[in-house]
């Protein structure tokens, strides 16, 4: 003997996947892509070696910190075109 739905029962239109469904979390796509992950990450290491080479030159840690936020700052779109 099969067993057959109901003909009125509701389909589900996209079955859920197996696993635990305890975290209630809903399954979206990440916050960032790869990309940007690499290209932020890139311009934040940029920014920090460029503020230190600034604080070692001038002993000066808002000249390190403006030059390092502006190296960050400018190097995002280049990196976002050469990685790409």
């Amino acid at each position: 003997m099969s067993r057959e739905p109901h003909p009125y029962s509701p389909v589900p239109a996209r079955p859920e996947p197996p696993g635990p469904s305890s975290t209630g979390l809903p399954s979206e796509a990440p916050l960032l892509s790869v990309h940007a992950a690499v290209v932020f990450l890139a311009a934040v290491i940029i920014g920090l070696f460029m503020g230190g080479l600034m604080f070692l030159h001038d002993k000066s840690v808002p000249a390190a910190v403006v030059t390092g936020l502006g190296c960050c700052g400018v190097s995002v779109p280049v990196l976002h075109k050469l990685i790409g």
